[in-house]
């Protein structure tokens, strides 16, 4: 797949450098396509919002639990506020039939689903929880074995009876198992992990001593090279497949949990409503920056129906409970800055007022279902502080300012950081306490160790007319993002993993995504600069990429673009490009680093997709980081 697309592109590139302009081949992936290839299947136009079993019981789930969940999401009002779906993780299935190769619930920890035939069902279980105004998730692996058998055999509620009979996860039984729990059994949500193909190798002890088969692996955690991406990608596009086809109505919810492996930040958004970004979290503070780092720097990866998830809320757990109400705080306010799914993973049935103070924040949970489905982007990045700023559906802003350290820290948060005029009066509205203030310019604001401050903001607008690309990133795609080879991401904090601690050399980059297109950044996390002009505003990204933006009634474009000064190579030549449903608008000459930025400007009026082209003059350009400088759209 890698080979072809490189030809592709290597074929263009000399038709271009040679003069010719015949139609672009089929096999061009820069060639517009006047379509948003972010998916249309499912049903998440916001990010999901609910319960799951995972973090709170592992796989020591029943009905009792669960029940008890559902009921406290509705009697304390959570359910009003959005907290609908009620997920059932690793730990509900018995085994798979021979004979027809149906799953079995363990019916002595869900007595509902015991029938008279012994088929048994969960659908007197999903008719419950649809009673109760609420939807049903459930998890599954698209390996033939789950996360628990690989990693937690010794937990409570494992498959039993022999290889084949445990062999419960999706691998070889698609189609069926897609049909019986999405269709017959009437649930709405689907989690699939991706344990069995990633640890069902020969070497694996439990495969050794026939306690499993063997299968791969296709997925090697630590190393993408190692990884069968195109194979992973396909597994996963079967899933949509079925589901397309057990639910023609497009009322489910396909939730990737494959962990930032196979390259899934490039992909999930055109199959998957949500996408696992790292490693499971865990209640320490360190783990949940992690977590965050994992997501915080994909901004133009989530969008409307296809969001990053960086793990379920560990709010009233470890030191997020209530002993440590400000690391509580900032969690559920990151989460919601992210637009990451809010997901509890606590048990309901210990939760206090204090901790349902946080969850049910009607300010925060509004700005992680704001319609415009932008995910903040980092005005300000650090390894002490951090700014996080989002652009909400109706013109104003929202921003949260982190303290990563243990210690107290003044924190400067100017009007440039907000794109707002910094001659004009700012206000702030803290969501935890209502106060308001102001200030012009900037101003200095004290946090606690570990404290978020989250506000809402208006103020004049520095771009009045329209709006810069980077505030709204939930409408641009990078359809083709340009990397060559994916490579691991090395700005993730690496905190202790509790599982491990401090076995082995230490903990490395693994999750892909290294390169990627970047809000008011390059791919690698440098400030925009073309021809030694510096541009606050802007869209990274790599030479041989495709943006797709959504438009939505402007009827213009601009943008100032070149080789960023940032590019390794200095005699790669790119050529910038804009189409409006896929007809070309603008274009530029060959440009090489160190070239002074050009002007394009582009009527898109009426236009639905407005695309982005950076091609170089050969097709595997390597490291060489473009600028689309003070991108924006005008009315």
């Amino acid at each position: 797949m890698k080979r072809a697309v490189k030809t592709g592109l290597l074929l263009a590139a000399s038709l271009l450098a040679n003069g010719l302009h015949a139609a672009p081949a089929k096999t061009d992936p820069l060639a517009p396509t006047g379509h948003w290839s972010v998916t249309a299947k499912g049903q998440a136009p916001l990010p999901p919002m609910g319960w799951n079993s995972w973090n709170a019981f592992n796989s020591d789930i029943d009905e009792e639990k669960l029940m008890a969940a559902a009921k406290a999401l509705v009697d304390t009002g959570l359910a009003a506020k959005g907290y609908r779906y009620v997920d059932i993780d690793d730990g509900w299935w018995l085994k798979r039939r021979q004979t027809d190769g149906r799953l079995l619930i363990r019916t002595a920890a869900f007595p509902s689903a015991q029938t008279g035939d012994g088929n048994t069902s969960f659908r007197p279980l999903t008719d419950r929880l649809h009673a109760m105004g609420l939807k049903a998730g459930i998890y599954s692996d698209i390996g033939r074995n789950s996360c628990g058998q690989a990693y937690t055999a010794d937990f409570k509620g494992q498959p039993e009876g022999n290889v084949a009979e445990r062999e419960v996860g999706l691998y070889d039984h698609i189609d069926q198992d897609i049909g019986l729990m999405m269709g017959e059994w009437g649930f709405d949500l689907i989690k699939i992990d991706g344990c069995g193909i990633r640890a069902m190798s020969p070497e694996n002890k439990l495969v050794s001593s026939g306690q499993y088969r063997a299968l791969g692996p296709l997925v090697d955690y630590e190393n993408l090279s190692r990884t069968d991406i195109p194979a992973v990608r396909d597994l996963y596009r079967r899933v949509g497949l079925a589901l397309a086809r057990t639910r023609p109505a497009n009322d489910y919810v396909l939730s990737i949990c494959l962990w930032g492996a196979a390259d899934v930040r490039s992909w999930a958004k055109e199959l998957g409503n949500m996408s696992r970004t790292s490693e499971d979290i865990s209640p320490n503070w360190e783990r949940m920056l992690h977590n965050l780092d994992s997501a915080s720097r994909r901004e133009l990866y989530a969008h409307p129906n296809s969001w990053n998830d960086p793990d379920m809320l560990y709010v009233g757990t470890g030191e997020f409970d209530t002993a440590h109400i400000q690391e509580a705080r900032s969690h559920m306010a990151l989460w919601a800055m992210l637009n990451a799914p809010l997901i509890i993973g606590y048990d309901m049935r210990k939760a206090t007022p204090e901790l349902l103070s946080i969850l049910g924040n009607s300010a925060l949970i509004a700005l992680n279902q704001d319609a415009g489905g932008n995910q903040a982007v980092l005005a300000y990045d650090g390894d002490t502080a951090q700014i996080f700023v989002k652009t909400l559906a109706d013109g104003g802003k929202a921003v949260a300012l982190l303290n990563r350290t243990g210690g107290p820290i003044d924190v400067k948060l100017t009007a440039a950081h907000l794109k707002l005029r910094e001659d004009s009066r700012i206000d702030l509205t803290d969501l935890w306490t209502g106060a308001q203030s102001r200030f012009t310019k900037e101003t200095n604001l004290h946090l606690a160790g570990h404290q978020t401050l989250v506000f809402r903001v208006s103020g004049a607008r520095v771009h009045p007319g329209g709006l810069y690309l980077s505030e709204m990133p939930g409408s641009v795609n990078p359809a083709v993002d340009g990397i060559v080879e994916p490579m691991a991401d090395p700005m993730v904090y690496r905190g202790l993993l509790p599982w491990r601690n401090t076995r082995g050399d230490g903990e490395h980059p693994i999750y892909g995504g290294w390169g990627g297109a970047r809000a008011d950044a390059t791919p690698y996390g440098m400030s925009l600069r073309v021809g030694g002009v510096n541009f606050s505003s802007g869209i990274g990204a790599l030479a041989n990429s495709r943006l797709e933006v959504r438009n939505a009634g402007y009827r213009n474009f601009a943008a100032r673009v070149g080789v960023d000064d940032s590019a390794l190579s200095p005699d790669a030549r790119v050529r910038f490009e804009v189409f409006a449903d896929g007809r070309s608008v603008a274009r530029s000459g060959w440009m090489k680093r160190g070239d002074q930025p050009v002007a394009l400007n582009a009527p898109v009026e009426g236009a639905r997709i407005i695309e982005l082209v950076a091609r170089g003059d050969r097709g595997d350009l390597q490291n060489v980081t473009v600028t689309w400088g003070s991108a924006a759209l005008d009315r």
